[in-house]
């Protein structure tokens, strides 16, 4: 879930969900916690200064989207490196058989791996599935027409890659721990107390969520496309990779002018998102809520303690 910033001030929390928990952010705190084999729940906190406060150019638009993004993916990484860590640490294996602790190295590589894999299914593969098609329908070679199927292509690999995932165990666990997320955040958010009872009375589907992200991006890329003045398959897959920092910040602009303005047309950007969350979020059990709580509460407990301000926003 994206930290977006609204009034000047990053909402309260954003979070992530992980190998059997979550992780939780304030504005200057990180939480994350994780449910071990044996049922006990162990966490780490730790302090964090907003990217803004460090480099003044991450406060101005389409700049701050990047940085937020990239400190969010940077915590995540951390995140799952840790609840990788603790799922290893089961004391039902013989130390023997007991894969080692994951190194960095091995976390970064896999982000290196991911950022590739975007590339090629989100970049290559509909540009060049429509280059194809262009040669047996000639409508394809006018350039909103060809971006605009290029377009709903990689909106159909990004639900049908989602969908085949949620069909996995492990991922649908996954999937309900992000939900058990959104519902804590929620509860927060109303300003009642935040209960297991609570939080399960409140919505998997939330705006901020990294889903809407990714389908506010595709939205903006199918706006953006068309003005490339190329018309070469090399030099159109390159534009689009150069061109994937600037849409990424136009994305975060528009789902922070969303956030502020609920209601508005604008908002309603984000509801193919929504949508999709309904396969990447799922249910929790009253177990994944209490993880999620326990995020929570670490995360507020060193806010507090730093004398950070609270705003929800």
């Amino acid at each position: 879930m994206l930290p977006i910033l609204e009034g000047g001030e990053e909402t309260l929390v954003g979070g992530q969900a992980v190998m059997e928990g979550v992780m939780m952010r304030a504005p200057h705190s990180y939480c994350v916690a994780v449910r071990k084999a044996n049922g006990e729940i162990v966490s780490e906190t730790m302090p964090i200064a907003r990217i803004s406060d460090q480099y003044k150019i991450y406060r101005y638009p389409v700049f701050r989207g990047l940085g937020t993004l990239y400190q969010a993916m940077k915590l995540g990484l951390k995140a799952m490196r840790f609840s990788a860590n603790a799922a290893l640490d089961d004391p039902s294996i013989p130390d023997e058989k007991k894969l080692k602790e994951i190194p960095g190295w091995a976390m970064g590589a896999n982000v290196v791996l991911m950022l590739l894999f975007f590339i090629f299914m989100y970049k290559f593969v509909p540009l060049y599935l429509v280059t194809r098609l262009g040669r047996f329908y000639p409508a394809l070679t006018g350039r909103i027409a060809f971006n605009l199927a290029d377009g709903l292509i990689r909106i159909f690999i990004l639900v049908s890659f989602l969908f085949a995932l949620s069909r996995m165990k492990d991922i649908r666990r996954l999937f309900q721990y992000h939900g058990a997320e959104h519902k804590v955040v929620f509860n927060y958010e109303s300003g009642q107390a935040v209960t297991v009872a609570n939080a399960q009375r409140f919505s998997t589907f939330h705006p901020r969520c990294g889903t809407s992200f990714l389908v506010v991006l595709m939205l903006v890329s199918m706006a953006i496309y068309p003005f490339i003045p190329f018309d070469g398959f090399a030099a159109k897959l390159a534009a689009r990779v150069a061109l994937l920092p600037f849409i990424i910040g136009i994305s975060y602009e528009l789902i922070r002018l969303a956030a502020r303005k609920r209601g508005s047309l604008l908002a309603a950007m984000t509801a193919p998102g929504l949508w999709t969350q309904r396969i990447t979020t799922k249910p929790p059990t009253d177990d994944q809520a209490a993880v999620a709580i326990a995020a929570l509460e670490g995360a507020m407990e060193l806010e507090k303690s730093q004398g950070g301000e609270l705003v929800i926003a």
